[in-house]
């Protein structure tokens, strides 16, 4: 199955990852399925988890790559992943006030962005989406990078850009969950509260797919590109994830959580990539 990815237009590969990315987390949000509830010191490790995912993804599979490619492009190799990681951050907190939103197991009152008329289930899934967008785009510049032949030298390979897949997979899953599960809880029907999980992530093929076009068309953007999803994600993680793994008060499980996350990342990077 590897070779056959291997052998597919870099497109399609991110497309594929994005699938996988998707397909994860509806795998959380069956878990509604089986049980009408979770236990929250399960939560809180899962988004704990998520979180050290997304950090040590940030770094090892974009920041660290994208400053090597910046070599040679006529300006400090500092300059275009720090542009892109800050514009990331910009981006996705604009967009964090924008739009009407709620954080998994937040009361419908602690809703944030300009007040809207929408029911619970559709202010989750827009919190949810905006975190899967970066996630998407950072799938789908990985791929790009590798097809563009950036090499090993920079931790740009097919390889890299499969382990990130992977990695956002695996925190795929709690995301689903902490859908999918506050709206079953809530007296959704089993059926609705596994189509909301699920549908919160139907945007990361998308965004994969823009993601690999993007950087084939415009080369130049790539170690830009890399950074601004790295920016996005290190934002939902210190805004969003981090404080919601650690609102129950145990702080000590969310925080060896991350830390175990972070780990399983790096090492599917370093093994992988």
């Amino acid at each position: 199955m590897l070779d056959a990815l291997r052998g597919l237009d870099p497109v399609l590969q991110a497309l594929a990852a994005g699938g996988f990315t998707w397909a994860v987390t509806a795998a959380g949000a069956a878990v509604v399925v089986f049980t009408r509830g979770i236990r929250e010191w399960l939560v809180d490790g899962m988004l704990g988890f998520a979180s050290g995912v997304m950090l040590a993804a940030s770094f090892w599979s974009l920041l660290a790559p994208a400053i090597v490619m910046s070599a040679g492009l006529g300006v400090p190799d500092w300059l275009p992943a720090s542009t892109g990681f800050v514009a990331g951050a910009l981006v996705l907190g604009i967009a964090d006030r924008l739009l009407p939103h709620l954080h998994p197991l937040q009361p419908i009152s602690a809703a944030e962005g300009p007040p809207a008329p929408w029911k619970r289930s559709t202010l989750l899934v827009t919190a949810i989406t905006m975190h899967n967008v970066p996630e998407g785009l950072a799938v789908g510049v990985a791929f790009g990078a590798a097809a563009l032949g950036m090499g090993s030298a920079a931790g740009a390979s097919f390889e890299a850009a499969l382990a990130l897949a992977i990695g956002i997979g695996l925190q795929n899953f709690p995301e689903g969950v902490a859908v999918a599960m506050p709206l079953r809880a809530a007296g959704a029907t089993r059926g609705r509260s596994f189509w909301a999980g699920t549908f919160s992530a139907a945007v990361e093929p998308v965004a994969a797919v823009a993601g690999a076009a993007a950087v084939l068309q415009m080369q130049a953007i790539l170690p830009y590109a890399l950074a601004f999803a790295a920016g996005a994600m290190v934002y939902v993680v210190v805004e969003e994830l981090i404080p919601e793994s650690q609102q129950g008060g145990r702080t000590d499980l969310a925080t060896a959580a991350t830390v175990a996350g972070f780990t399983v990342m790096m090492v599917l990077d370093v093994a992988l990539g």
